[in-house]
């Protein structure tokens, strides 16, 4: 097996390739980042009320994590090209039925479907830019393509909130149809039709027991903390069956003749490595989504464009450091790359936790460009050495469970710091209302202003507003500064992956 798949590809049609894979995940992480901003306005038009509208979100992410391996394990059946277009036909087709549905139950269905084709556009379109580029040129193909892989995350938001204000929250779908369409086209025209190797059975019950374990715990993660975690007796019970379907998968892959996971993918010391950061990589890329906007929002006073327009030059950032990186790749050894992306996010993250409410636009942009720049450094040399040592028969299972750790990664963060959040919301204001009482020491040494008085409903009114007020505002210092100690301590992990190495195949 040579490093280059499609050695007859000139230069050109490469580029085109390039670009045209970029549509797959463009569409799939923009779909999700748009619609986040789009659940209220959708609530009122299909008369749900919060609890219920939440279900767009999560009926995608469980239908993504469930259906990711799949598509991975199917390629050894099926041309990769094939199952590329068919998930391109079905989210296309998905998103503009999700657009014109008109109740709750609608898009449900439409929105489960469409994360089942979906789970196919990211990892298949990753195996199929390695084949197109030579091992050397990785750094350069992963710099084009992950710059639309963050396009969505980092621009969604921003995109969304136009979208949603001028027009309405179903162009978050309709938004997909233009692109899905052109993507079609050209990947029916531009990509080379890889042949199905057809060198396993497939195991069932291995992908039963591992979509079980998988959809298991999305909903926990999606779900738990609207539901008080362990408080819930659905949470533990999905708990206990997302392990036990995950000891039923170990064993079968242990002992089955025929595991649905090949056994030599867990033998690569960088892809195992590569998939605990790629996990590491989605908390810090939809963690700091969760907290810097709802911050600017609800503490500093911004408007939901003026903070969408503030969230903006980081996208810019991330985009230009990608394709920096993608060119350094080559030259510099990527764990060097690598630990100066994480450390330029941890610092970013940990300036975001000196923060105050009366913070000036301009210091906040500077925060998310200099994190821009570290999720682009961390995320380009990541793709290029975790697939260094990979042979090209073993790619699209490892690009399908690559995607699916950062799914799960994401999904994690967000549990995490949304539930760390509350809890120390809840501590705060707890701590701080033990010194709103009129015994207080201070209130017999100082004269306290009319509003103020406890002795009123005014100022019980205005010290209750001003003690939730500090109480959020610690959390999300607390939050900021929890994110920055966990890409600190990931930092070691990096330099027990293999730079460079003979590939196997």
């Amino acid at each position: 097996m040579t490093d280059l798949a499609y050695p007859a590809i000139t230069p050109i049609r490469r580029g085109f390739i390039t670009a045209t894979l970029m549509g797959g995940p463009i569409m799939q992480v923009l779909d999700s980042s748009m619609l986040a901003i789009s659940l209220t306005h959708m609530q009122g038009t299909l008369s749900a009320a919060q609890d219920q509208i939440a279900w767009v979100l999560t009926s995608y992410l469980i239908a993504v994590a469930v259906f990711t391996p799949l598509w991975g394990a199917l390629t050894e059946k099926f041309s990769r090209k094939s199952l590329f277009l068919i998930g391109m036909m079905g989210f296309t087709i998905t998103s503009a039925l999700c657009g014109i549905a008109n109740s709750l139950t609608e898009i449900l269905i439409y929105r489960t479907i469409q994360g089942a084709f979906g789970a196919a556009l990211v990892p298949l379109s990753q195996a199929a830019l390695y084949d197109v580029y030579d091992k050397k040129d990785y750094g350069v193909a992963i710099s084009w393509w992950g710059i639309g892989l963050m396009f969505g995350p980092v621009l969604g938001p921003t995109i969304g909130g136009y979208v949603t204000e001028w027009y309405s929250w179903r162009w978050a779908f309709f938004i997909n149809v233009p692109v899905g369409v052109v993507s079609i086209i050209m990947m029916v025209w531009l990509l080379p039709r890889s042949p199905a190797r057809q060198r396993r059975k497939f195991n069932y019950l291995a992908f039963s027991a591992l979509a079980i374990c998988l959809a298991a715990l999305q909903f926990v993660l999606d779900r738990g903390t609207r539901l008080d975690w362990l408080e819930s007796d659905l949470i533990v019970t999905l708990i206990c069956l997302s392990a036990a379907a995950f000891w039923l998968f170990v064993i079968n892959s242990i002992y089955s003749r025929n595991p649905f996971v090949d056994p030599i993918l867990l033998t690569n010391k960088n892809f195992t490595i590569g998939l605990f950061l790629r996990a590491i990589f989605g908390v810090i890329l939809f963690g700091s989504l969760i907290l810097i906007p709802p911050f600017l929002q609800k503490l500093a006073g911004y408007s939901l464009i003026d903070s969408g327009l503030i969230m903006a030059p980081r996208g810019i950032a991330t985009m230009i450091a990608a394709y920096l990186v993608g060119r350094l790749v080559g030259m510099v050894d990527p764990r060097a790359l690598m630990s100066i992306g994480m450390s330029l996010a941890a610092v970013s993250v940990w300036g975001m936790s000196m923060l105050t409410p009366s913070v000036s636009a301009s210091w906040v942009i500077f925060l998310n460009v200099l994190q821009g720049f570290g999720v682009a450094g961390i995320f380009i040399p990541l793709n290029t050495v975790t697939f260094a040592t990979m042979g090209a028969d073993q790619r699209d299972q490892g690009t399908s469970f690559f995607a699916l750790a950062g799914n799960i990664g994401r999904s994690l963060g967000i549990a995490v710091l949304s539930s760390y959040l509350v809890a120390q919301s809840q501590a705060n204001r707890a701590w701080l209302s033990e010194f709103a009482t009129p015994f207080n020491a201070y209130f017999f040494h100082f004269r306290v202003p009319e509003p103020w008085v406890m002795g009123t409903p005014t100022g019980l009114a205005t010290v209750e507003t001003t003690i939730n007020f500090q109480a959020s505002f610690l959390a999300y210092i607390f939050d900021f500064q929890f994110l920055a100690i966990v890409l600190f301590g990931c930092l070691p992990f990096i330099f027990f992956m293999s730079s460079t190495g003979k590939r196997k195949t």
